[in-house]
């Protein structure tokens, strides 16, 4: 166990967190407002433009609010991570008060930066300064209706409730809730820069997801370091190691959907001179610096006293300068028209509604050679699949056995996650109803039936090692998803029926489905959503990790029988149904191979009731079957205590009846 001394600064009941993110943060802001500004203008992305200009106010002032945005975005990150995770809390000390505090700070100016980015945006694309009469009239006529202000209207407000969640945390798991919020604050970020103007936008957008939350955990936590340097006294050498780790992974995603980014940008070797690549190789310049500067630190972390400022000084500050310029690059690069523009409308009518290319007409045989990958899905579910293993090898390494049935189900279940998302079902299902079914019964029954199975907690918390420095890793985390009253609530067998089949009539029935089948976020949400319902509905019949405890078998079984009769009930809805869901989409998107749109609604209900049944009764048989492991396993702890204690329980009761029969009140019949 790590001991540590507290010192006078960390004793201190609560340092004054407006004075502990002075210079640090200065010297950041200031050298990335800089760099942004100089590279924006020799990019020409601050130029005047011909027609529809709003001034040099809204010109400038996305530059600096981008960069003020982005890094009290990274900041709030940062502070949270810091003190949910990496620093322990000594008894005495107030890191987690102070950080809490410091967040609520950074997470204000969050929500008031993307106030200023949403303001400037709109006035960008309506061509209306912000001094003009009208302007305020069309903001809140058409603000929302835009989908790029949407998004930063709808991360304004998230940005608002991490400000709230980080002012009322003061616990360590109020910190982990509050810092989850804040990642995925960035995700309406992702789906605003270049890559919603690209073919292939899915993958743009997920490389500047990976992008963001690489670079805001990389660079935040190192700034929180500094500025919470004053409170963590003889900690931060603890700290910086386990920063030291996140910042290497951080490294690699940054550096891996670059690359990926960059690809969809190439046409041809004259974009490697255009402004925008000259941008973004100085970016990879400063990548490769970072990572030198990486290495370095793990090196000095083993060598040297990282608790005295002065080594600690110089091992941050430069390279918190650096992080600064790439930061400004960044947000130049980011206001710089790419070589790549393609024209997202031309003749295909299905593009501008979707956001994808219409597909080839549909055979059967396309569903086997139909692929368009998803990366937001593929690259979680190969993650899946590599840490799973990972962690067998690691059990047999170390001589624990790890059965190789879960294994497998663990593999299979990802596969078909990756051919409902990357496959035909995922890709005719955006813009054909019958397809779409097929892609929502594969992610919401068959994938779980196979994940769940698989005991993936169980082997987490047999693989991973417990921490002994009071921080907070992977393995303390899984234990306080899994016995909190949330997951206690969402895994009730009750409660996850009703999700599940309440669900169904949710998404079909309301506007989820349209917006889903017209948005890439809506997408993205549906599946997850889907997932996420089917495991803990399967997970409540017949999980066998550690959790809430389960109701018996038969009364599982009574709940399964239940939600059977429900989903029959949705098919059948569907199959005899005689108005249309979604119209407006179908009808616009037209698919020449699809002539009767209400006959492949109904074929949807088809298939919702067939695909349906057939997980339902396996699920039926592994329930069945753990009612009868159960009674068995009963049977046999009866017959060892018995054995242990000569069968006293059964003594007893012959006794007792022996006792009452002399009495003459045997309470056998006669």
């Amino acid at each position: 166990m790590t001991t540590e001394t507290t010192t006078p600064a960390t004793s201190a009941p609560g340092a004054d967190p407006r004075r502990i993110l002075g210079a640090p943060v200065a010297l950041v802001v200031v050298t990335a407002v800089v760099v942004a500004l100089v590279a924006a203008a020799a990019s020409g992305a601050v130029t005047p433009l011909i027609l529809g200009d709003t001034g040099p106010v809204v010109r400038y002032g996305q530059v600096i609010a981008r960069v003020l945005h982005d890094l009290s975005a990274a900041l709030t990150i940062g502070l949270l991570l810091v003190a949910a995770f990496l620093a322990p809390e000594g008894r005495r000390s107030s890191r987690r008060a102070t950080a809490a505090v410091a967040a609520a700070y950074c997470a204000a100016a969050w929500a008031l930066t993307a106030l200023l980015a949403l303001l400037f945006t709109f006035s960008q694309s309506s061509a209306l300064p912000l001094t003009d009469p009208a302007f305020w009239g069309e903001f809140r006529a058409n603000a929302w209706g835009l989908e790029i202000t949407r998004l930063i209207a709808i991360e304004l407000g998230m940005a608002v409730l991490v400000g709230v969640a980080a002012a009322v945390a003061r616990t360590r798991g109020q910190l982990a809730w509050a810092f989850t919020l804040a990642i995925a604050t960035l995700w309406p970020i992702s789906f605003a820069g270049h890559g919603s103007s690209l073919v292939g936008h899915e993958q743009g957008m997920t490389a500047l997801l990976i992008h963001l939350v690489g670079v805001s955990l990389w660079v935040g936590a190192l700034l929180a370091i500094v500025v919470l340097r004053p409170v963590l006294g003889q900690a931060v050498q603890v700290t910086l190691e386990r920063f030291s780790t996140v910042a290497l992974a951080c490294y690699v995603a940054v550096g891996g959907s670059g690359v990926l980014f960059a690809l969809l940008q190439f046409d041809d070797l004259g974009d490697l001179t255009s402004p925008y690549w000259m941008l973004l190789w100085l970016k990879v310049l400063a990548l490769v610096v970072l990572g030198m500067f990486g290495l370095n630190q793990r090196r000095q972390l083993l060598e040297r006293d990282t608790t005295r400022p002065g080594v600690f000084a110089r091992l941050a500050l430069t390279e918190l300068g650096v992080m600064a310029v790439a930061i400004g690059l960044g947000v130049a690069l980011g206001r710089t028209p790419p070589p790549v523009v393609q024209d997202i409308t031309g003749d295909d009518h299905v593009l501008p509604l979707t956001g994808f290319p219409m597909p080839e007409p549909f055979t059967w045989g396309r569903l086997l050679t139909a692929w368009e990958p998803m990366w937001l899905f593929l690259i979680p579910a190969a993650l899946a699949i590599g840490l799973y293993v990972a962690g067998t090898v690691r059990l047999r390494r170390r001589g624990d056995a790890w059965p190789v049935g879960r294994t497998i189900v663990w593999v299979v279940g990802w596969l078909i996650f990756i051919y409902a998302t990357s496959g035909a079902p995922g890709m005719y299902g955006k813009v054909q109803f019958s397809l779409h079914m097929v892609m929502h019964m594969m992610l919401m029954m068959a994938v779980p039936i196979f994940l769940v199975p698989a005991a993936p907690v169980t082997l987490a918390l047999r693989a991973l090692t417990a921490r002994r420095d009071k921080t907070l890793g992977p393995r303390e985390v899984i234990l306080a998803i899994v016995h909190s009253r949330w997951a206690g609530f969402f895994v009730h067998p009750l409660v996850a029926a009703v999700i599940f089949f309440g669900s169904l009539i949710a998404f079909y029935y309301t506007g989820w489905f349209e917006w889903s089948l017209r948005t890439h976020s809506g997408h993205v949400v549906m599946v997850v959503h889907f997932v996420l319902t089917g495991y803990a509905f399967v997970w409540s019949l017949i999980g066998t990790d550690p959790g809430p405890r389960k109701w018996p078998a038969p009364m599982r079984l009574m709940v399964l029988i239940g939600t059977l009769a429900a989903h029959a009930f949705f098919g059948l809805a569907l199959m005899t149904g005689n108005w249309l869901l979604a119209p407006g989409f179908f009808k616009a998107v037209a698919l020449p191979w699809v002539p009767d749109l209400l006959a492949d609604q109904q074929l949807a209900g088809g298939i919702a009731w067939g695909i349906g049944e057939l997980p339902t009764v396996v699920l039926a048989m592994l329930v069945t079957r753990d009612w009868l492991r159960s009674d068995s396993r009963d049977a046999t702890r009866f017959d060892r205590q018995a054995d242990r204690d000569h069968d006293a329980e059964l003594t007893a009761y012959n006794e007792r009846l022996a006792q009452l029969s002399r009495r003459g009140d045997d309470p056998r019949p006669h």
